[in-house]
């Protein structure tokens, strides 16, 4: 799509076989702005991304198919508008349009949002969900959560731009982070304290990827109840289905990023089944850079043991020897996961930023 009168030039991506032969630099774009808007947004260099990242989660289209476009000011793109479906979904997609900073108010924002609604309605998809980041000390008015648990600045130009596009703010999740340059005494205690409340029924067992084969099976089951068992707010969540090769795919994925991954589960000695678990990962390319946790979940028939507490904690105190030189790790977690934002608080998580995640839901 072209509009002559603002230079505009709109083109589906297509995905290089390697950054190398990507000669529009396309994934190096969608690097640079989304990292641009989420330094801008957030006002943190936490969650930025790297080519090397991006491309091959773009390549891999088995368990989720990424489809996009970029926007383009007189040859330059300034923009680009994602879309990312689970493949054993039926309705949700994810979406992202990011504008670099300089250029929002100038149409790029609008013209890519308008594609990628219409591309998800010709995919049959329905429910599109999406993020925005907001810096955590914003002055002015705020947009609660429906969930009743946090809010969002109700000012700021992604927040607007949304709400006048139809979306309904659905949850409010935060973002926190540790300093691992610190002492580990206290996560030690917390580790001895949480162990002695779960008790000789519940085993741990920490490993870096691939998983142990005789543990695959059993991951693969707690990781499904990811989808089923976390706070989902207004959002429409639908059941993944995860099983050995998923896993294994999974960690291809890692691999093919440069990801080093670190993993603590807790088996339920009588039963046998893996019940919680916390993955935590970061780029061999930047060593000092910040580590991403992936998920920490503890299944429901399982809460109330302290179990959240024993993998976040035994995962940190693991990562010491693993990646020594990263200077801290980023999570989210939803407001109204009172629970989680206990643990991390008692480990010395604190608030860098916030996000508001939206939902809007097409006609059929």
């Amino acid at each position: 799509m072209t509009d002559s009168a603002t230079r505009l030039v709109i083109e589906p991506i297509e995905v290089p076989a390697s950054l190398a032969a990507d000669h529009r630099g396309v994934i190096r774009a969608i690097e640079r702005i989304g990292n641009a808007v989420a330094v801008h947004d957030a006002g943190t260099t936490d969650l930025d991304d790297t080519a090397e990242e991006i491309l091959p989660m773009w390549q891999d289209r088995t368990d989720h198919e990424r489809y996009g476009f970029t926007a383009a000011l007189d040859g330059e793109i300034v923009g680009v508008g994602i879309l990312m479906m689970p493949t054993d979904g039926q309705q949700t997609v994810d979406l992202d349009v990011w504008v670099d900073p300089p250029r929002w108010g100038q149409g790029v924002e609008e013209a890519l949002l308008e594609v990628v609604e219409d591309e998800a309605a010709q995919r049959g998809r329905t429910v599109l969900q999406t993020y925005t980041l907001h810096r955590p000390d914003t002055p002015g008015p705020r947009r609660e959560s429906p969930t009743g648990y946090g809010s969002i600045p109700a000012d700021d130009r992604q927040t607007r731009f949304h709400a006048e596009n139809g979306y309904v703010l659905g949850q409010v999740e935060r973002n926190s982070a540790f300093d691992l340059r610190g002492s580990y005494d206290g996560v030690e205690r917390l580790l001895d304290a949480a162990q002695a409340t779960a008790g000789a029924g519940y085993r741990l067992h920490t490993w870096s990827i691939p998983t142990p084969e005789h543990l695959l099976e059993g991951f693969a089951r707690c990781r499904a109840r990811l989808t089923t068992d976390m706070p989902a707010g207004e959002l429409l969540i639908e059941q993944e289905t995860w099983d050995a090769d998923r896993v294994r795919r999974r960690e291809e994925r890692f691999a093919a990023q440069g990801m080093i991954v670190s993993v603590a589960a807790v088996e339920h000695v009588p039963s046998g089944e893996l019940v919680a678990y916390n993955d935590i990962g970061i780029l061999t390319s930047a060593p000092d850079g910040p580590t991403h946790q992936f998920g920490t979940l503890v299944i429901d028939e399982h809460r109330g043991h302290r179990l959240g507490m024993v993998v976040k904690s035994a995962n940190l105190l693991r990562w010491r020897s693993i990646a020594p030189r990263s200077t801290r790790i980023s999570t989210f977690n939803a407001e109204e996961n009172t629970h989680m934002l206990a643990i991390n608080t008692a480990i010395g998580f604190v608030p860098v930023s916030y996000a508001g995640i939206w939902k809007k839901v097409l006609d059929a």
